[in-house]
């Protein structure tokens, strides 16, 4: 069952803003394709790189100091009883059983996955639930 949660506030990640005027480009992450566009933003959470959609990035992100932003928007998740690979807004992402699901809407939507002990350090239950 989907429970809500938030972003640990002492868990700011680096990101900048692709404002160029450009194609986008693919990478591999997460055993899939990604796809980055004009206007994503390119974060580094942790040692962790990737990128983030641009109106996802806008919605669910406050700045904490020049380059450093935190989740601001709660996120629901639920832990997959089995492996598989969640549609993302960037490509795909596969995970392993015990992973969580993660969405940033409460209908399940604009979803990603995230292993279980870099769920734990970065999301607590949110209290407001």
């Amino acid at each position: 069952m989907r429970q809500r949660f938030r972003r640990r506030p002492d868990q700011a990640v680096t990101a900048v803003r692709l404002a160029l005027d450009f194609d986008g480009f693919a990478y591999r992450k997460w055993d899939h394709e990604q796809r980055a566009r004009a206007g994503d933003w390119l974060v580094d959470n942790g040692g962790d790189v990737y990128t983030v959609a641009a109106d996802t990035f806008a919605r669910t992100y406050r700045e904490v100091s020049p380059g450093r932003w935190v989740k601001a928007t709660p996120v629901w998740a639920e832990r997959a009883e089995r492996a598989g690979s969640v549609a993302t807004r960037e490509g795909r992402t596969a995970y392993a059983a015990g992973d969580w699901l993660v969405s940033n809407q409460a209908d399940g939507s604009d979803a990603y996955a995230i292993g279980a002990a870099k769920f734990e350090q970065l999301y607590e239950p949110d209290p407001e639930a």
